[in-house]
């Protein structure tokens, strides 16, 4: 990959280099694309079949997730997962929590363009729309999350690791999440706070107060512990 990438292209601003996954539609890094068909076909031989339910997402896309989560327009989950009925209507609270389970947008791995979100397709009932929980990964899937788990382990899942995992940083672990390190490492490397903070003065943010007085502490917590 090249190593030179544009001062935007960390906050999902820029999407250069981007190659379409197939069937799924969805946007990746090439270098990653490559990673993801090896190991695609290693999981095919033991009996799995990789589905991708998230890969590169825009700026603007997590803004908008994050607003219709503010809005209460999207769900927001409990730490169990568990969908939370309440008013909140502290704006501190409400950002810690969406942050439980959604990035700070320009801080989402998947602005990179090498994390993916995946899920084994072969195991699946019909029908069924899947949800990207614990429970999944403990039920269905588990099969699937252990086999991942072993090569990873190993050394053998072609340069992805997941990285929201127990004890790290605040947000809660997503072991369908996925990250292409060789490349992400670049994205890392290039991202600036700052930079981040210019842009959310200039966005329509939910929350933009906290956001921007408290970035700097948020991202101790929901940002750098994830760079590795």
């Amino acid at each position: 990959m090249n190593e030179v990438v544009s001062k935007l292209a960390p906050f999902g601003l820029d999407e250069e280099g981007l190659v379409s996954l197939y069937p799924e539609k969805l946007l990746l890094r090439k270098e990653a694309f490559n990673a993801l068909e090896q190991l695609r076909q290693l999981a095919r031989l033991f009996g799995f079949e990789i589905r991708v339910e998230s890969a590169y997402r825009s700026f603007d896309r997590q803004i908008s997730i994050w607003n219709r989560k503010a809005k209460r327009e999207l769900p927001l989950l409990d730490e169990r997962g568990q969908l939370i009925t309440r008013s909140i209507d502290d704006p501190e609270e409400l950002v810690k929590t969406i942050l439980i389970w959604s990035a700070l947008p320009g801080a989402s791995r998947h602005h990179f363009g090498t994390d993916i979100d995946i899920v084994d397709a072969s195991s699946i009932p019909e029908g069924y729309e899947v949800q990207l929980t614990p429970e999944e990964c403990n039920g269905m899937f588990k099969p699937f999350h252990d086999w991942l788990t072993r090569e990873i382990e190993s050394g053998n899942s072609f340069g992805f690791e997941r990285v929201f995992i127990p004890g790290r940083g605040k947000i809660q672990p997503e072991p369908w999440h996925l990250s292409y390190l060789p490349a992400a490492r670049i994205f890392q490397k290039e991202f600036n706070l700052q930079l981040l903070k210019g842009l959310y003065s200039e966005t329509d943010i939910a929350c933009k107060e906290v956001l921007l007085d408290q970035l700097d502490d948020l991202a101790k917590d929901y940002i750098f512990p994830y760079f590795l």
